[in-house]
């Protein structure tokens, strides 16, 4: 896939922020594109996650613009991101563990939902309808990342693996047009890994912009179509998984961290 074939979904443009007079991230920018894989990579303490809390709305930027469909969304607090089309994970699992699977994959349908609190109070027709709609969409959701058997179960008895595709699912119940993966795959098992592997690839097939961060290098050189490096906040990189990992920059970034795992296959 090319970089110019098809419209920007999301434009990250020389976004910027410093702590205390030290610089995070500064001057980071690229392009995601309807159905591509675009990953975040660098060493510990590169900026990935301060971009994508930057991206997402949890902080503001101190300097550059972040466009969602053309429209300026720079700052924009994360539900209306959402609203707009932008979900995201997180590194640290948000799933409501007492909880049944089916009723956390439920809670993803709310931010979307129109209706007036009386209705729900009142338990009237339309709230009905509204709630039948979001179960239905659920259990679909749930039948895509292959959890359907254990829609009736409590989400604590999941394994590790099986959470982070619910916690995928329950973003995916915004029927989002950019999904953000913050390391998808920490903590996994090798087949795990591949689970998510797949969904994700499932994902970006169905036209959905991906943005990722993600340690694991072979998940990230086998999914990507693009990748972008991070070193102390600064972009050090860009381009597909075989140009970054022959790119003598990144190759020196990593050295004495995981050096060998960035190298694409073949």
């Amino acid at each position: 896939m090319t970089r110019t074939d098809k419209e920007t979904l999301l434009a990250v443009e020389g976004l910027g922020i410093a702590f205390g007079g030290l610089k995070a991230v500064n001057d980071v920018s690229f392009e995601v594109k309807p159905g591509e894989v675009v990953s975040i990579i660098g060493p510990n303490g590169a900026g990935k996650t301060t971009l994508f809390n930057m991206i997402s709305g949890v902080y503001r930027p101190g300097s550059g613009r972040v466009r969602l469909g053309g429209e300026d969304v720079t700052g924009m607090a994360p539900h209306l991101l959402a609203r707009r089309g932008m979900s995201r994970t997180f590194q640290n699992l948000q799933i409501f563990q007492s909880i049944t699977v089916l009723e956390n994959a439920v809670t993803g349908y709310h931010l979307s939902e129109r209706g007036p609190i009386l209705a729900d109070l009142l338990s009237l027709p339309s709230s009905r309808r509204r709630a039948r709609a979001a179960e239905t969409g659920a259990r679909d959701l749930l039948a895509r990342v292959g959890l359907e058997r254990a829609a009736e179960r409590e989400a604590g008895n999941l394994s590790y693996g099986s959470l982070k595709r619910l916690e995928i699912a329950r973003a995916l119940a915004l029927d989002p047009k950019v999904l953000l993966l913050d390391e998808p795959a920490a903590g996994c098992n090798a087949v795990e890994t591949e689970e998510i592997d797949h969904l994700i690839a499932e994902v970006a097939a169905s036209g959905v912009a991906i943005l990722l961060v993600e340690h694991d290098m072979k998940m990230v050189m086998r999914i990507s179509n693009h990748i972008v490096v991070l070193d102390h906040g600064e972009r050090i990189a860009e381009g597909d998984p075989a140009m970054v990992s022959r790119d003598p920059a990144v190759i020196a970034a990593y050295l004495g961290a995981d050096a060998e795992g960035i190298h694409a296959d073949g």
